[in-house]
């Protein structure tokens, strides 16, 4: 059966269908330049041809005296055709398929596309309608011109709150991101590198170290990803300063509290202390030469505490944004002494719009905001007419969520890449957080990291991300479901939100619901009615869990992580009508003993279900805080 090349994701900027179809003969001649012989790109189409029965033999360099049937060629663009380091020509006729491109970089997005119709094609004879499995690998003769549209397209990990991912997740996670088209990776720390001497903050964490570090950085730049640095250096410092001798370093050495701790520990440093930027150096020159790129991000946003402690003083007589610029100013200053580019969250200095103007020329703004309203256009103009570089961030909305909030990623995506495109953005980078326990699993957040890699590649298809076939594409490109199940499942638990009503910022209400149930009724909004309609809205989304066929090698995993995101989500609901039966809103220690122990026993079992689950792809450093969010519901109802 042949591959539907307009099922290709990101979309081609040009697609040309001819007449005919190539069938790959048995064995396939290869024959690549030197500089690509040994691209991961190239065992990336031996496995897709491996699972169709078919073998690639690499005869060698081009004009070898056995012409190889696929051939890469390091070429120029045709004239005529947008030139640029990432664009690559991929033709195929009935006797040859060739891949050309100015890089190795744009040879490996062909030989990405490539893999997809391979792919395609074997999901195409497997699927539902499909008599039987064709024994013929056919593909459609066609010509592709494509380029990106914007030259960075990156994706953000956390691996702070709470999940360490292991290096096999990590380098699996890196090859979908390469076979996506993305270039640039950053993993967020705050206290996750081994850093040396400072084994008491990162001791429980299961931290990266630094050969780990060294060994994903090449791993990347095998694939033709920048693996940037990422180390939050003043606000989201509470891992550190909790801990003596750091909490001398702290804007509030006596506590503070803040959003994300509700026990009123240190979380800044303070910016006003010439020993902070002492600790911040030493941090950077661990760091920083483990990476082979010359960017750095910083971190430096929501600094709640400033101007409430040491820095008081200096606040009320300078302004807390002339304080917060010149800690920025000398930040920068220390990267550059080490010959570092700064990246920087932006949502801190665009609330002083005069003050933008002097920010380092050579610092990269980061402009995030994870809503489907968040004013990109007017924050990107100010870093615009300074004259800075700027990425424009959005999010997968999977955090505080469960299962994601699909409708609002899709919206809040397309209209970052629409904007920070039209504003001339230098990148877009994909946000995937873990805050309140990282209880999302890694199948949730596929929709937002693979519409954000699609969009930022191809524009146009920001236009209307709604109109996206959102739950194909997950089947095609991310789950590989020749049932075509998985991708339906993924958007419509991502949409539960919805249904239950009060729809919150940066979260669904049903994840507090389970970890601060003292919000769920509060603003007025979810109802009984509303919980049950969401209870029968999660049963009919994850129907299709027993009838998947995810092919690849973490398809049971894949199909595990969905069913415990319904059952959680559908917990929440029987948590939220126990505490609403009879009419009045009980407090779920105040719940009829026999109703509690039949919660207290389910979530017993979820909790197990998140232990297994944790362990199948990430360290266990930090497990024990992100269970320890439903272990205190847990208590509550066994009270």
């Amino acid at each position: 059966m042949l591959a539907d090349p307009f099922a290709l994701f990101p979309r081609p900027q040009q697609l040309r269908l001819q007449d005919g179809h190539w069938r790959w003969p048995e064995p396939t001649r290869l024959e690549a330049p030197q500089e690509f012989a040994a691209s991961p790109a190239l065992g990336w189409l031996e496995q897709a041809l491996a699972a169709n029965g078919r073998v690639l033999v690499r005869t060698g360099l081009p004009g070898a005296s056995s012409p190889g049937q696929l051939r890469f060629e390091l070429a120029q663009p045709r004239p005529g055709v947008p030139a640029g380091g990432e664009s690559y020509r991929l033709t195929i006729t009935r006797e040859a398929i060739s891949v050309s491109a100015p890089t190795c970089a744009g040879l490996q997005h062909g030989a990405a596309t490539l893999v997809q119709l391979v792919r395609l094609g074997r999901l195409a004879s497997l699927g539902p309608g499909a008599e039987q499995p064709e024994a013929r690998l056919e593909l459609p003769c066609l010509e592709i011109e494509d380029r990106p549209d914007i030259a960075t397209r990156a994706v953000m990990l956390d691996i702070s709150r709470d999940k360490v991912p292991t290096l096999d997740t990590l380098r699996a996670l890196i090859d979908q991101l390469a076979l996506w088209k993305i270039n640039q990776v950053q993993l967020y720390m705050e206290h996750t590198f081994a850093y040396a001497g400072h084994e008491r903050v990162w001791g429980e964490a299961s931290p990266l170290d630094a050969s780990e570090v060294r060994e994903l950085d090449a791993y990347c730049a095998a694939r033709h990803i920048e693996l940037v640095p990422n180390q939050n250096s003043f606000g989201h410092m509470h891992r550190w300063l909790r801990h003596e001798p750091y909490r001398a370093l702290a804007e509030c050495p006596d506590g503070f509290e803040h959003p994300w701790n509700w026990t009123g520990e240190p979380y800044g440093l303070c910016a006003t202390d010439p020993a902070s930027l002492q600790f911040l150096a030493g941090l950077y020159d661990e760091l920083l030469p483990c990476f082979r790129s010359r960017q750095v991000n910083v971190g430096l946003d929501e600094t709640l505490d400033l101007g409430h402690g040491r820095s008081r003083a200096d606040c009320e007589a300078r302004g807390e944004g002339r304080v917060y610029l010149e800690f920025l100013q000398r930040v920068h200053a220390l990267l550059a002494e080490r010959g570092h580019l700064m990246q920087f969250w932006g949502d801190i200095i665009v609330q002083r719009p005069d003050l933008v103007p002097e920010l380092p020329r050579g610092a990269i703004a980061l402009e995030w905001g994870y809503e489907a309203d968040h004013p990109f256009a007017e924050h990107l103009r100010l870093f615009r007419d300074a004259g800075l570089a700027f990425y424009v961030c959005p999010g997968t909305s999977s955090w505080n969520s469960i299962a994601g909030r699909t409708d609002n990623t899709l919206r809040n995506i397309g209209r970052a890449v629409r904007e920070g495109h039209a504003a001339g953005a230098a990148g877009v980078m994909i946000t995937d957080w873990g805050d309140h326990g990282h209880l999302q699993p890694l199948a949730v957040s596929y929709l937002g990291l693979l519409v954000g890699a699609g969009l930022s590649w191809n524009v146009a298809d920001a236009a209307d991300p709604l109109a996206l076939d959102v739950a194909g594409l997950l089947d095609r490109h991310a789950f590989s479901d020749a049932a075509g199940e998985l991708g339906r499942v993924a958007v419509e638990l991502g949409n539960a939100y919805r249904v239950a009503g009060s729809l919150r910022p940066n979260a669904s209400v049903l994840f507090w619901a389970l970890i601060r149930p003292d919000r769920l009724f509060s603003p007025p909004g979810v109802t009984p009615e509303s919980l049950q309609r969401t209870l029968a809205h999660l049963e009919q989304a994850g129907a299709g869990l027993s009838r998947a066929r995810p092919l690849g090698q973490d398809g049971d995993l894949l199909v595990a992580e969905l069913g415990w995101a319904r059952d959680l989500l559908r917990f929440a609901c029987q948590l939220g009508l126990a505490r609403s039966a009879g009419g009045a809103v009980l407090e779920p220690s105040d719940v009829p003993a026999a109703a509690r122990a039949a919660l207290a026993s389910e979530l017993t079992e979820l909790i197990e279900r998140q232990r297994e689950l944790w362990s199948r792809r990430n360290r266990p450093g930090g497990l024990a805080d992100s269970t320890a969010r439903l272990e205190r519901l847990l208590a509550t109802l066994r009270d």
